[in-house]
């Protein structure tokens, strides 16, 4: 945990920037790199009745780590798929509460 879940961007650039970004993160957030998920969710974007090529939409699925460290991932995710050769990006988060998140039937 966290889940990094993303829309709208090519399954080979998440593959690109999926270590090097874990890697960044795990320093920013301070948690070990296997506690990160990536998921591709295809979803068909639509404009005006048309298919519609989308931008990246990136939902983090956390615990809370206080803004300062949200905004810091933010950035850093968002440097990252930009890098990747999108111009725009949207990140946002959910913030789960440990009480309701379970593992093997246990709650955090």
């Amino acid at each position: 945990m966290p889940q990094i879940m993303i829309r709208g961007m090519e399954l080979n650039d998440i593959k690109k920037i999926s270590k090097p970004l874990v890697d960044e993160l795990s320093e920013v957030i301070g948690c070990p790199q296997d506690y990160f998920t990536i998921e591709q969710i295809h979803s068909t974007f639509i404009a005006d009745g048309e298919i519609a090529k989308a931008y990246p939409f990136i939902q983090v699925n956390w615990f809370d780590r206080g803004q300062e460290i949200q905004d810091r991932a933010a950035k850093v995710i968002d440097r990252f798929v930009r890098d990747a050769g999108y111009e725009q990006v949207e990140v946002y988060f959910i913030v789960l509460k440990e009480e309701k998140y379970y593992e093997n039937g246990e709650h955090y």
